[in-house]
């Protein structure tokens, strides 16, 4: 059983940054190839960035990439999301959660542990 917990979200003007962090509790997240999602009002949850249990490889959407950046402590069991030059188009709720093993990377039906999201918002 594993519990995931966004925080680090809220307002900032655009090109600002802003961290993220997901805290797990209940098991450790070092096995676990884990991922970003974001959701948009009227929008689907799509896939920001992910990365592998031992965080030597990442992966990027290309939307964000060059500009957002996943990383993850295994020690503190937290997984995080670095973003920089933010849009008013990053507008969402992000969600962390766990992938199933094996499983597809980028599709929201891989991953079986997901957090409550944290609000972004991106003004201009």
């Amino acid at each position: 059983q594993v519990q995931l917990v966004e925080s680090g979200g809220g307002l900032v003007q655009a090109g600002g940054s802003l961290r993220l962090s997901c805290a797990a509790s209940g098991r450790t997240l070092s096995a676990y190839f884990m991922g970003w999602f974001r959701q948009a009002p009227g929008r689907e949850r799509e896939f920001v960035a992910g990365i592998s249990w031992s965080g030597g490889t990442t992966y990027a959407a290309d939307s964000v990439k060059g500009r957002f950046t996943i990383s993850r402590d295994n020690a503190k069991n937290t997984v995080y999301l670095q973003m920089n030059s933010l849009k008013p188009e990053d507008t969402a709720v992000y969600y962390c959660a766990k992938r199933k093993t094996g499983a597809t990377m980028a599709s929201r039906a891989s991953y079986d542990y997901w957090g409550q999201g944290t609000q972004v918002t991106v003004s201009s």
